[in-house]
């Protein structure tokens, strides 16, 4: 299992921005990760924090591909250029809210 650390960096009325660490296997990978509040309405819930949110998109990530192939850089709304349903599955995975 990966060990995930994700550090916000900066953030503005329209975007956050953050560094991700994926530690696995004795190898570390680094990543940076930027978030629009818009993404983080539509695609989490009120009660997920951006960070919780950006650490599920990244285990959603490692579930298909290794670390070494996630880009260094890009934007949550990239990833669905490269999985086409990442915004349907992503959602389906919600935290239930109590």
């Amino acid at each position: 299992m990966a060990e995930i650390q994700i550090r916000k960096t900066s953030e503005d009325d329209e975007r956050l921005s953050f560094s991700v660490a994926i530690e696995e296997a004795g190898s570390r990978s680094t990543h940076q990760v930027t978030l629009s509040r818009s993404d983080h309405r539509e695609l989490g819930v009120d009660t997920e924090s951006p960070e919780q949110f950006v650490r599920r998109c990244i285990e959603w990530l490692l579930e298909r591909e290794p670390k070494e192939s996630i880009l260094a850089r890009f934007d949550v709304r990239e990833i669905s250029q490269y999985f086409p349903r990442f915004s349907e599955e992503i959602r389906k995975r919600r935290p239930q809210v109590p």
